[in-house]
C-alpha cells in the first residue's frame, strides 16, 4: 500500500514558517518518542538553518526505554540539545526552559551589556498529532492552544506568551510533499501522523503486525492471549477472535479488529513500543 498525504494547507504553512523562522531565537521540534527518526521532517531541516534546536521526545513514558536513551543521545549535539518528555505530566515542560537558557546564554550576555531585556521566542515543529499544542498547553499553565488526538487539528499559527519574557509559536503539523522511504510513511501511520480516512486501515494493521512479530513479539501474545505463528493476515483473525470481533454469520470483523489494534498501540495498552531502529536508516549504535 502506498501512503501520500499532503493537505494544500501544509504548504501554505510551509510557506509562513520560511518568515516567521527569521525572528525565532531557538526551534523546538517535537517528535514522537515512539517513531522520532520518522518524525524529522526534512522540509524542516531546510527552514531551520543554524537555528539552535531543544528536540523534544514526546510520550516518551509509551516509548521503549532502552531506545529513548539511544535516540537522546543521537539528536544531541552542538547548538542542539534533548530532552525526554510525556507533555501531559503538569510542569513536565520546566526542563525545555532551562535548555533555552543554556542555548541562548551568550545571546543575552550580549543583551545584558547593552542594557538591553531580551525576550525569548522560541517556534514548535514537528509533524501532525506529535503532541505541539499539548506541549504549549503545559508551558503556560491554561489550555491556550487548541489539542485534539487527530493529526492536523492546529490549522493556523498561535503565538503564546510564557510569563514576561518567553514566547512560543505554535505552527500546523506538517508533513513534506512525497514520502520517498515507505517505512517512514507507515511509521508516521502507525502514530496517528496521517489522516486515517486516507488509509486502508485492515491492510495497514497487517503490516504493523509484522513489525510488532519482529520487534515485540510478546506484547501481542500477551494483550490478546494469542499466538503469532502464521501470517500477518492469521494473526488478525485470531485477535478478532479473541476480542469477539465477529460480523453477522461468524465472518471476521478486520475493520473493528484493526482499529482496535491501532488504538491499543496508540494509547500505550500494548506496552512501551518504538518503531524506529538505528539499522533501518544505517545508523551505528
Amino acid at each position: 500500500m502506498l501512503i501520500q498525504w499532503f493537505p494544500g494547507h501544509m504548504t501554505k504553512a510551509i510557506r509562513n514558517m520560511e518568515e516567521d523562522i527569521k525572528v525565532v531565537d531557538v526551534v523546538i521540534y517535537v517528535l514522537d518518542a515512539r517513531a522520532p527518526y520518522s518524525c524529522v521532517n526534512p522540509e524542516f531541516e531546510r527552514l531551520i538553518g543554524n537555528k539552535p534546536i531543544i528536540y523534544v521526545l514526546n510520550k516518551s513514558d509509551l516509548a521503549d526505554e532502552k531506545q529513548n536513551a539511544f535516540w537522546q543521545k543521537f539528536f544531541t549535539g552542538e547548538n542542539k540539545e534533548c530532552v525526554l518528555l510525556n507533555s501531559t505530566q503538569t510542569n513536565s515542560s520546566k526542563i525545555i526552559l532551562t535548555k533555552i537558557e543554556k542555548l541562548l546564554q551568550n545571546k543575552k550576555e550580549k543583551y545584558d551589556k547593552k542594557g538591553v531585556k531580551m525576550v525569548d521566542r522560541a517556534m514548535v515543529l514537528g509533524v501532525p498529532n506529535s503532541g505541539k499544542s499539548t506541549l504549549i498547553n503545559n508551558f503556560s499553565g491554561k489550555y491556550k492552544a487548541i489539542t485534539g488526538d487527530k493529526p492536523g487539528v492546529t490549522k493556523g499559527k498561535q503565538w503564546v506568551r510564557i510569563g514576561g519574557v518567553f514566547e512560543l509559536l505554535d505552527t500546523p503539523g506538517t508533513l513534506w510533499p512525497s514520502f520517498e522511504n515507505q517505512e517512514i510513511a507507515r511509521n508516521l501511520a502507525y502514530i496517528g501522523s496521517i489522516r486515517e480516512e486516507v488509509l486502508d486501515i485492515p491492510g495497514l494493521s497487517l503490516d504493523f503486525i509484522e513489525k510488532m512479530k519482529k520487534l515485540y513479539p510478546k506484547l501481542l501474545e500477551e494483550r490478546y492471549n494469542i499466538t503469532l505463528d502464521g501470517e500477518p493476515l492469521e494473526i488478525l483473525e485470531r485477535i478478532c477472535e479473541s476480542r469477539k470481533f465477529l460480523l453477522r454469520g461468524g465472518d471476521y470483523d478486520y475493520d473493528r479488529a484493526s482499529h482496535a489494534l491501532f488504538d491499543d498501540f496508540r494509547k500505550g495498552r500494548l506496552g512501551k513500543i518504538t518503531l524506529d531502529r538505528a539499522e533501518d536508516y544505517g545508523i551505528k549504535e
